[in-house]
């Protein structure tokens, strides 16, 4: 099989409340080509667990698990892991939209970017928006036209 054209890399640390969203929302992209690196930092909750799990349903998700390191630790773990020509981190607590790597790809065939930040938004407890980086996000539609999500 030959390489992906996207990695996410995931490190993975007591999440258990917020890991599966961020792994349907990676496995559920429009664009298929990727990998999904989960890198289990030492999680002393059902983390590791999870991941493995949804290892066993997607043969596109590799998981790893390794002593507590911290952060920049595991997400070298996994970039030395990654066989995608792009990496892209995704923190384990946060979600994407379905659309990024078409983004993504759009994006590298329009500019030939080695680098694309990605807009974002940020949701508080109730799952109300309350910011993002870019006006131009809520242009793409991505963002909700309410500014709560159900």
């Amino acid at each position: 099989m030959s390489s992906p054209i996207f990695s996410f890399v995931v490190p993975i640390y007591n999440v258990e409340k917020y890991l599966s969203n961020c792994i349907f929302s990676l496995m559920n992209q429009t664009f298929k080509d990727f990998e999904i690196i989960l890198v289990d930092d030492g999680s002393t909750d059902n983390s590791g667990k999870i991941a493995d799990h949804f290892s066993n349903i997607d043969y596109r998700i590799k998981v790893f698990h390794k002593k507590n390191g911290g952060l920049s630790d595991a997400r070298n773990f996994g970039l030395s892991r990654a066989s995608g020509e792009y990496v892209i981190f995704v923190d384990s607590d946060d979600w994407v939209s379905t659309h990024l790597l078409e983004y993504a790809k759009a994006e590298i065939a329009k500019s030939k970017a080695d680098l694309i930040f990605f807009p974002y938004f940020d949701v508080n407890e109730n799952m109300c928006i309350f910011r993002t980086n870019e006006k131009s996000f809520e242009k793409a539609g991505f963002l909700p036209s309410n500014k709560c999500l159900d």
